[in-house]
């Protein structure tokens, strides 16, 4: 599998798109004043107590209070407020935790009442974006993640992710873990931690030290409601997260981005440097790698598969719904079933890139055309697990029920991806209705007036379209001849096939637009 990441940076934001063979399956947008990423740490001050919900408000300076819920805690809460205790009143100058003495851990279903209190001060970190109508959801139960570790504060434990099988690897990672880890601090070993060495391991824990040194060093100083340490950007996230030896290519737009991306790919990958690319053509980098087209035909409502078959996505606020359809496929009547699951097959695969590709979060239904034979049920299911496999966010996928659905969930964390695909038509701005076409050049000469007589510009250029051009042109004393005895100047006319028929634009010496 070829793995490439085009990165589109824009004035307004930083859109990342991952290709898997040429597809797009996955985008992400980075906006520039997106203050509440995932893996924030902020100085919270505890807003309201909700016994009820056994909750609280925070106020992390979201419009909205952000949600803390007490399962969000973490066991060892009570030593990250005493820390922070201490650190404000400046009695703790240490930057690691060598000689804190950590709390008892709090009774998992105990009252958020008996850990919290109005205006304290806490550190929390932002477990899901804002999303919709709500404001950022909260842990206090801190961790900073690295490409191969997780540091974990305020703990002992050395846990290791269930994907590495084998038990060498897992007691070999164990060890190393144990003899380089800080004291009071745990460690999680990520799945891509497998086969690395020392050298490997330890340069990325010493990373993530000095980042928990940052906030230690921060928390004094910062005020209440303020970010303390934020997390990566989402393209070096991606990179941290993805990027192994199947990437072929990074291409970037944006000078200052390759940079950066250069850097910390030279320092986690090294081997790796020569596949960050700037990309350097006129042509938008997106349309050149054809993901401009993909993102059209694959956001709308209707997706279309290549057998013909497509599938209908609805949003509701509950839920997602696809419906599977075969369309105009056709079958032999007697193969009916085969073709059934031969489209359930392909819809199932479309339907992991989709979920993918959106960031769809919560509950997922999809309806899949009938199926009579147990077999085929349970390979199809099979099929939908196995293509979901590579879908880090996380998720669960439940056997189809009697009535032929299969339900997912799935962990959302930030705002669904949501592009409009269908464009307002830009001849009739969405009427059904354009000007009549008798008038076009009334209007264009009255503009014209306006531009030279009034506005005093030297050179002006008209765009229009061809079949436009080829009138204004037209004859021995033609329109551009007339213009040019009326007003002593020549006016440069040139055509766009993108332009509708009664579309036209002026522009200046400087090839901008004159705005009318």
């Amino acid at each position: 599998m070829v793995k490439e990441l085009i990165i589109n940076s824009a004035p307004n934001g930083v859109t990342i798109a991952l290709l898997q063979d040429k597809q797009l399956v996955e985008l992400t947008t980075e906006h520039i004043n997106n203050n509440y990423a995932v893996g924030d740490i902020y100085l919270g001050r505890i807003k309201k107590i909700m016994p009820g919900l056994n909750a609280a408000f925070v106020d992390v300076g979201y419009e909205k209070d952000a949600f803390l819920h007490y399962l969000d805690l973490g066991p060892q809460v009570q030593s990250l407020i005493k820390l922070t205790k201490i650190v404000k009143n400046g009695s703790y100058k240490e930057k690691l935790l060598n000689n804190f003495k950590l709390e008892e851990d709090i009774n998992k279903s105990g009252k958020i009442s008996e850990v919290l209190n109005r205006n304290m001060l806490l550190p929390v970190q932002i477990a899901k974006e804002p999303i919709s109508t709500k404001g950022p959801r909260l842990s206090s139960d801190l961790s900073i993640a690295g490409r191969f570790v997780v540091l974990v504060p305020f703990s002992e434990s050395i846990s290791i992710s269930k994907k590495i099988k084998s038990n060498t690897e897992r007691v070999r990672l164990k060890k190393i873990v144990e003899s380089i880890k800080p004291k009071n601090f745990g460690v999680i070993i990520r799945t891509v931690s497998e086969g690395k060495g020392v050298a490997e391991l330890q340069k990325d824990l010493l990373d993530l030290i000095s980042r928990w040194e940052t906030i230690s060093a921060r928390l004094d100083a910062t005020e209440p409601s303020k970010k303390i340490l934020g997390e990566m950007g989402r393209t070096s996230t991606i990179l941290r997260d993805l990027l192994n030896a199947d990437f072929t290519n990074i291409h970037v737009n944006d000078t200052a981005i390759f940079e950066e991306i250069r850097m910390y790919v030279r320092d986690i990958s090294p081997e790796l440097e020569k596949i960050v690319k700037l990309y350097k053509h006129k042509e938008p980098i997106f349309e050149h790698f054809g993901i401009e087209k993909q993102i059209k035909s694959t956001f709308g409502r209707t997706v279309n598969l290549p057998g013909g078959a497509y599938l209908v996505i609805e949003h509701t606020e509950a839920l997602h719904v696809v419906d599977v359809n075969s369309g105009n496929r056709t079958a032999n009547p007697e193969n009916q079933e085969e073709n059934a699951f031969m489209v359930n097959k392909e819809a199932a695969k479309e339907i992991a890139r989709q979920l993918r590709l959106r960031d769809m979060g919560g509950i997922v239904v999809v309806d899949f055309i009938d199926m009579h034979k147990p077999n085929n049920r349970k390979d199809l299911f099979d099929y939908l697990k196995q293509q979901m496999a590579l879908d880090r966010a996380k998720h669960t996928i439940l056997p189809p029920s009697k009535f032929g659905l299969v339900q997912i969930t799935r962990q959302r964390v930030r705002p669904e991806m949501n592009i409009v695909t269908n464009e307002k038509c830009p001849a009739c701005d969405g009427t059904g209705e354009i000007k009549a076409s008798i008038v076009l050049m009334d209007d264009i000469e009255n503009n014209l007036n306006y531009i030279l007589s009034e506005q005093n510009e030297k050179s002006v250029t008209l765009t229009v379209h061809p079949y436009i051009e080829a009138y204004i042109k037209k004859g021995i004393i033609s329109r551009q001849w007339k213009w040019f005895l009326n007003y002593g100047k020549w006016i440069k006319v040139k055509s766009s096939p993108s332009y509708y028929l009664t579309e036209f634009h002026f522009m200046n010496s400087k090839d901008e637009e004159i705005k009318l």
